[in-house]
C-alpha cells in the first residue's frame, strides 16, 4: 500500500503587504507549523496574494515562497490560477496546488461550461433597463496528478463565492452601507446565485471527468463558503437521494468530513457558531482507499469577534483539512 495525503487549507490573504493583519513574519511563524504538520503530498491553497515584481512584470507569489521556505513544500510541483493576458497570478485571493508527484496537465475554467449570469435588478435606483451579468470572483483551477503505479488524479482547487451582497446600482450608500434592507438583500441573493452557479460549473466539470474515466480518482478541495446541505455543496456532490437512484450512485462524490464526530466538524468560527465551510469531496473510487479525514480546527479563532479585539489572528480564520488515502501499489 501507498501512502496518499491530499489537504486543502484557506491562508486568508497571504501577502507581504499585512493591512490590518499581523506582519508576514508572524503570519509565517503560525502558517509555515500548520503546513509541516500536515505532511500532504497534495495541498490545495486560497488566498494566496501577489505583489509585483518590477514595471510591466506580472505578479510574483513572493509571500508564498518565503512561507514554504525550509520546507518540503518548497521543492514541490506547483500550479496556480492566472489572469488571461500575462499568464501569471492576480493580485489578490489565488489558487495555488503544490504536488510531491508530477503534475502532467493543469487548466482553469471560468465560464467556459456555465456562462455569466444574467440579471436585472429589481431594486436598483434609478431603475436600470438593461441585465447585469454575474461572473465568478474567481476560476476553477485544475491539474492532472501523476502518482506512484502509473495512477492518475484529478484534483479540482476551487474557492466559491462568500456571501457578501453584490453592490446593486444605487443601493450603496458606502463600501460598507445599504441604503435599503431590499437592496442588500437582493444583493445576498445576487451572491448566492454566483457561488451556486459556479458551483454547477464545477460539477460539470467533474461530470467531463467521469465521461472519460468511470472510476476516476478525483478530489474536489477548498473554501466551498457553504455547509453541506446548502445548495453550492450538494450541487457538487450530486445527491442521489433527489430522484437518480442507482444510476447517479457511481457518480456521487463523497464528502469525507461525514466521518468526523459532529462535535468536531467544522472549519471556521462564526459569532460562535460553528461551520463547515471547507471541504474535500472525493469520487467513488477515491473514497475506497480512504484511511482517515483530520480537521485540524483546535486553535480557530472567531472570524467575526477577532476583529473586534486589539489584534486579528496572524494565523487564518480557516482550519486546514487532510485525508490520508491507502492506495494500492
Amino acid at each position: 500500500m501507498a501512502r496518499l495525503r491530499i489537504a486543502t487549507f484557506n491562508l486568508e490573504s497571504l501577502d507581504e503587504e499585512t493591512g490590518e493583519r499581523a506582519p508576514l513574519a508572524e503570519r509565517i511563524a503560525v502558517l509555515r507549523p500548520q503546513l509541516r504538520r500536515l505532511e500532504a503530498d497534495l495541498l490545495c491553497l486560497q488566498e494566496v496574494n501577489t505583489r509585483p515584481a518590477a514595471v510591466h512584470e506580472p505578479p510574483r507569489l513572493a509571500a508564498l515562497a518565503q512561507l514554504l521556505a525550509d520546507t518540503d513544500y518548497e521543492r514541490y510541483f506547483r500550479a496556480f490560477s492566472s489572469v488571461s493576458g500575462h499568464g501569471g497570478p492576480s493580485g489578490r485571493h489565488n489558487l495555488v496546488l503544490l504536488s510531491r508527484f508530477p503534475i502532467s496537465a493543469t487548466g482553469q475554467v471560468q465560464h467556459e461550461l456555465v456562462p455569466p449570469l444574467s440579471y436585472r435588478p429589481v431594486t436598483a435606483k434609478p431603475p436600470v433597463k438593461e441585465a447585469l451579468l454575474l461572473s465568478w470572483d474567481r476560476p476553477i483551477l485544475s491539474a492532472r496528478i501523476e502518482l506512484p503505479g502509473g495512477q492518475r488524479l484529478s484534483v479540482l482547487n476551487l474557492h466559491l463565492k462568500a456571501p457578501l451582497p453584490v453592490a446593486i446600482p444605487g443601493q450603496k450608500i458606502s463600501a460598507a452601507a445599504w441604503r435599503t434592507v431590499g437592496g442588500w438583500a437582493e444583493g445576498f441573493f445576487l451572491a448566492a446565485m454566483k457561488r451556486a452557479g459556479q458551483a454547477l460549473e464545477a460539477r460539470l466539470l467533474v461530470e467531463r471527468l467521469f465521461d472519460a474515466e468511470p472510476a476516476a480518482l478525483i478530489a474536489v478541495c477548498g473554501d466551498f463558503n457553504a455547509e453541506s446541505r446548502e445548495t453550492p455543496v450538494r450541487v457538487l456532490i450530486g445527491d442521489e437521494s433527489e430522484g437518480m437512484g442507482g444510476a447517479g450512485s457511481a457518480r456521487t462524490l463523497v464528502a469525507l468530513e461525514e466521518s468526523v464526530a459532529e462535535a468536531r466538524r467544522y472549519s471556521v468560527l462564526h459569532m460562535r457558531r460553528p461551520l463547515m465551510l471547507d471541504h474535500m469531496l472525493v469520487s467513488p473510487a477515491l473514497a475506497a482507499w480512504r484511511h482517515r479525514f483530520e480537521v485540524h480546527n483546535e486553535e480557530l479563532r472567531d472570524e467575526a469577534l477577532d476583529p473586534l479585539t486589539e489584534h486579528a489572528t496572524p494565523g487564518s480564520y480557516h482550519a486546514p483539512l487532510v485525508a490520508e488515502f491507502a492506495l494500492p501499489g
